[in-house]
């Protein structure tokens, strides 16, 4: 519910606000492995248009202390809305030209420049409700003292730490987890999303490989 003081200044409408935080990225995989997961949405889910899901894109909200300062997540999926805003492309995500609906996922990658992603984003993401915070923390854990992959589910307005990967998320329809891969050559460790069996969903890359090695062994 808005503040008295929200419904009589007004909102502001995104074309109004920042479309993200302007603070860059430290590594390239801050960006490229959310592109990933969305490039496989634009795939498993090709026939809806009921989703959407950020990449590094603002979202504003009315449960801080200013709804003009945005969370900036490095990946968050929204389900119920249209994939294109007025059949043009989101320049940031405000919560009330949504219908109010709220993220059900987000995903923050830690840096070596730690970012409050075990407190202070946590509480924010609770604050708001985001049903599932997944942490992604593959080289800085053990600094952290956390584990290099966390999901946090939120139950009974407080998050619980989840356990089993890739997880299944009845509320998404769908997993997720990490897997080594290959992309462009380069071998490295993504995230994916899995059916609910566990079977990760392939790249359009794998699925002309898996094709080709079926034509050879005709």
């Amino acid at each position: 519910m808005l503040s008295e003081n929200l419904k009589v200044v007004g909102l502001p409408s995104t074309d109004e606000l920042a479309c993200s935080d302007d603070i860059p990225v430290d590594n390239e995989d801050q960006n490229f492995l959310p592109n990933i997961l969305l490039f496989l949405l634009t795939s498993i889910w090709a026939t809806r248009t009921d989703w959407f899901f950020g990449v590094d894109m603002a979202i504003y909200h009315t449960t801080g202390a200013n709804a003009r300062v945005p969370i900036v997540p490095d990946g968050f999926l929204s389900l119920g809305v249209d994939r294109k805003k007025g059949g043009k492309s989101r320049r940031s995500y405000a919560v009330w030209e949504e219908n109010e609906v709220v993220p059900i996922l987000t995903l923050e990658m830690v840096s070596h420049s730690p970012g409050s992603e075990y407190d202070e984003k946590l509480e924010i993401y609770r604050k708001l409700g985001v049903l599932y915070y997944i942490i992604y923390n593959p080289e800085y854990w053990q600094r952290d003292r956390h584990q290099p992959f966390e999901i946090y589910k939120l139950v009974d307005k407080n998050y619980q730490l989840q356990i089993g990967e890739p997880h299944w998320m009845p509320e998404v329809g769908l997993g997720i987890g990490r897997h080594q891969g290959v992309m462009g050559g380069i071998g490295q460790e993504f995230l994916s999303w899995y059916d609910e069996q566990g079977n990760r969903y392939l790249t359009a890359e794998e699925k002309a490989e898996k094709f080709a090695q079926h034509l050879r062994c005709l």
